[in-house]
């Protein structure tokens, strides 16, 4: 047996096959959304997965605006984020979040963002997403597929 045929293939930025894909976020549950974005955008369903590469693919997610939450989330659930200044603690529902303007991308970007590396390149992966609160998006000169969320694991 020769073991020198048995060679781990390590994946680089030249050797990355990123792809195109789109997303209908049509009564998807957010948070499962979210993990399923993040392992595209992360490359986990590849076989040549390499940790520290960008190999993931480009994500366009419409239909933002029809997301849902089960329960009572939407009011329940609660973001606190902190200014630098005493007394600066702020906090901020899902629904709050999208009702402000931009409201679907930042509500889908804060819970992306939670699930990728906390480095240079989970900042990176994080620009490969695009949201789109309507069912049209600009992207079409890239070709994208369309993949349906509910048979990926």
């Amino acid at each position: 047996m020769d073991t020198l045929s048995y060679k781990t293939i390590s994946a680089n930025k030249e050797t990355a096959t990123k792809e195109w894909v789109v997303v209908d976020a049509t009564d998807q549950v957010l948070g499962r959304l979210g993990t399923k974005v993040a392992k595209l955008l992360r490359g986990k369903y590849k076989p040549n997965f390499t940790p520290h590469v960008d190999c993931g693919d480009n994500v366009i997610i419409i239909n933002a605006d029809k997301v849902k939450l089960t329960g009572n989330k939407w009011n329940d659930r609660v973001y606190l984020s902190y200014t630098g200044y005493p007394g600066g603690q702020r906090e901020m529902t899902p629904a709050r979040l999208q009702s402000r303007p931009n409201g679907d991308d930042k509500l889908l970007r804060k819970v992306v963002k939670g699930m990728l590396p906390k480095n240079k390149l989970g900042a990176k992966l994080l620009g490969n997403m695009y949201v789109y609160a309507g069912g049209e998006h600009k992207h079409a000169a890239q070709n994208p597929k369309t993949i349906d969320l509910n048979l990926l694991k």
